[in-house]
């Protein structure tokens, strides 16, 4: 399981979007450039059921890696509800990047889509690879 390189994307992806929910999304800061409040994705109720679908979907993809078509699809829909997050950050920027400083971790869910969709190339991969080996081996017996 650990050894192919989309479970490593899907580890990591999980990894970022736990992190999400424990970390500030953006800070209130003074005139005197000092931080007045910190804005958590907890205190946003939306924010926090898409960070948790996104990271359950991601677990839930990281498990299945006996079923590699409904891994894929796993992978994608948890890359779709991410851009979701991402869009909905994207617009509380727009709207208030003149009161508010945005962390890091505003970005994550950008990474976390690359990872997810490169991990569905790597499962694509491997599902054409044992589909033609397959071939390859039924091939052989009609040859017999």
């Amino acid at each position: 399981m650990w050894q192919r390189i989309q479970t490593l994307y899907l580890a990591v992806s999980t990894a970022l979007m736990v992190a999400m929910a424990f970390s500030a999304k953006a800070v209130t800061v003074g005139a005197d450039a000092s931080v007045i409040e910190r804005i958590s994705y907890c205190s946003y109720f939306p924010y926090i059921i898409l960070i948790v679908i996104a990271a359950l979907l991601d677990v839930l993809a990281l498990t299945t890696y006996k079923f590699r078509v409904f891994q894929m699809r796993t992978a994608g829909l948890s890359a779709i509800i991410t851009l979701a997050l991402q869009i909905w950050l994207a617009v509380d920027f727009i709207a208030t990047h003149d009161v508010v400083v945005f962390r890091l971790t505003a970005v994550f869910p950008l990474i976390s889509i690359i990872l997810n969709v490169l991990a569905m190339r790597g499962i694509l991969a491997d599902e054409m690879l044992v589909e033609s080996a397959y071939h390859l081996r039924n091939s052989k017996k009609r040859k017999r």
